[in-house]
């Protein structure tokens, strides 16, 4: 199993559509006996939040997000933790949202100190 996400700071490494994140997206992860949580702002985002829970390397959780233009979107994500070379962490994740249609791809990895 890849090292704790507890108090790691992620980023996407590309934008998604339009009212979502972005490369500008910062997620503050916790994690502590399974289960996660994060904030998330940026782009878009005014504010965000997840929960779930983590077994092994894969992640699930539900996120909920305010968006800049005074919107709300919720979903559901699922995803697996994969180190990478130089020891920073990468989130491959397939999401789909539950408040409205659409879902996806992303990958978000660690912000290099």
């Amino acid at each position: 199993m890849a090292r704790s996400l507890d108090g790691l700071v992620l980023a996407p490494v590309a934008d998604q559509a339009p009212g979502q994140v972005g490369t500008g997206t910062r997620f503050t992860y916790h994690e502590r006996d399974g289960r996660i949580w994060a904030e998330y702002r940026g782009g878009d985002v005014e504010r965000g939040h997840l929960v779930g829970t983590r077994s092994g390397d894969l992640l699930d959780f539900r996120y909920v997000q305010l968006r800049t233009d005074g919107t709300t979107s919720s979903g559901h994500c699922r995803s697996t933790v994969v180190p990478l070379p130089d020891g920073r962490l990468r989130l491959e994740e397939s999401w789909a949202w539950e408040s409205r249609e659409g879902s996806g791809t992303s990958v978000v990895e660690e912000l290099a100190d």
